[in-house]
């Protein structure tokens, strides 16, 4: 008997090891959507935690986003250089010590330096999941990345209901935090147990490889504007349902969640759309859709039904706008570890500023601010799409 491979099986290896490189990223994404959106829900909880009055404590968002900020700079050079699931796994083991740590911290400074923590935890790892799955599938990315995307939605939708299942149960919203934590570690088993892929080497839009500095600005603002307000919306609709006595405590929550859970279900129909449509459509599409929301939403602000159909419609139509804006991107110049950095250092400046700026806005002008503010942003996000669709890049200068 011949001890050699056949080749139906020496080609079903490789078809394999990309099957389980991939559940392993969706794996972490699920926990990086449950750590991503825990703020948001737990904020009066923190607050009070804390002996700061909400305006005060919105720092934790600030500090959060910074760190993931720091994450995704220090991120887009490690894959590049480094094995990434080593990487990744070191990560999700230090932000499951981080969320164990939180419900004992009852500092404010000290609070949010633990928050920073955990968002340079994110931010790397959101760097390596998506540079890695394109180096895993390349040309056929696209469905594949709006899957990645979809289980950041739906550890984002089980985040909040997390939340409100741990207030009922203990009364203390706070020791969601460790249960969490312990859900943060079969991502950890998975991937460490899995070789790392190596880099893409698919063709820049530019004749030296390098890619347009213009268009590299243009996609990081486009990354900047819809980032933002997916945080800043997800982040503040508990306290804005709350402080426009339209939600309880727990029916707030749940509003959260049913906002990650339409988030959730956008990407999920993204993986089909992007198998048929071109990025630049679902992209307009989701554009128009977050507008009609906000607006329905600006329309009639202390109407519950209106307040839960728009959070349910800005949810599912800004859902698929990340995983599309990267494929959207890979069309135009070459992915590499260091570009995604560029992208998601764009993000993440927006989910900076965007939860800051409704932070200091909230309690003088009244919590109708938080759309406001939301609108302003996504209308700037359709000024920047509309640029990225006239802009040609010109060719890199060739030598004589």
């Amino acid at each position: 008997m011949s001890t050699s491979a056949s080749p139906t099986a020496v080609a079903a290896a490789p078809e394999s090891g990309r099957i389980a490189k991939t559940a392993g990223y969706y794996i972490a994404y699920v926990v990086l959507g449950l750590t991503s959106t825990i703020i948001g829900p737990t904020l009066p909880g923190l607050a009070a935690h804390t002996h700061a009055a909400i305006g005060a404590a919105s720092v934790l968002f600030a500090a959060h986003w910074t760190g993931y900020l720091f994450g995704t700079i220090l991120g887009g050079r490690i894959y590049d250089r480094v094995p990434g699931h080593p990487v990744i796994v070191g990560v999700l083991l230090a932000m499951t010590a981080m969320m164990a740590t939180v419900p004992f911290v009852s500092i404010l400074w000290l609070l949010a330096a633990v928050l920073l923590v955990l968002g340079v935890g994110e931010g790397i790892l959101d760097v390596g999941g998506n540079t890695l799955l394109v180096w895993v599938h390349r040309e056929k990315v696209a469905p594949f990345m709006n899957g990645l995307h979809f289980f950041v939605g739906v550890g984002s939708f089980l985040s909040p209901f997390v939340v409100a299942r741990t207030m009922l149960a203990t009364g203390d919203a706070l020791h969601a935090y460790w249960v969490l934590a312990v859900l943060m570690l079969p991502a950890c088993f998975w991937l460490g147990r899995l070789p790392s892929p190596r880099a893409s080497a698919v063709d820049g839009d530019r004749g030296d490889g390098r890619p347009d500095p213009i268009l590299v600005l243009l996609i990081a603002a486009f990354f900047f504007t819809f980032a933002g307000a997916e945080v800043a919306f997800g982040g503040w609709i508990y306290t804005y349902a709350r402080e426009q006595g339209l939600e309880t405590a727990t029916s707030a929550a749940y509003l959260n969640s049913a906002y990650w859970g339409a988030f959730a279900l956008g990407r999920l129909l993204g993986i089909a759309l992007a198998a048929r449509l071109a990025p630049r459509t679902m992209l307009a599409a989701d554009l128009v859709g977050c507008l009609a929301s906000l607006g329905l939403m600006l329309a009639s602000p202390v109407s519950q039904a209106a307040v839960r159909v728009g959070a349910l419609g800005f949810g599912f139509f800004i859902a698929s706008m990340f995983a599309t804006a990267l494929v959207f991107a890979g069309r135009r110049m070459r992915i590499t570890g260091k570009v995604t950095g560029y992208f998601l250092i764009g993000a993440s400046f927006g989910t900076i500023c965007l939860p800051w700026l409704i932070g200091q806005l909230f309690e003088p002008v009244g919590p109708e601010a938080a759309l406001i503010v939301i609108a302003a942003d996504m209308l700037v996000s359709l000024a920047v799409f509309a640029a990225l669709g006239v802009y040609r890049p010109r060719p890199a200068p060739t030598e004589a």
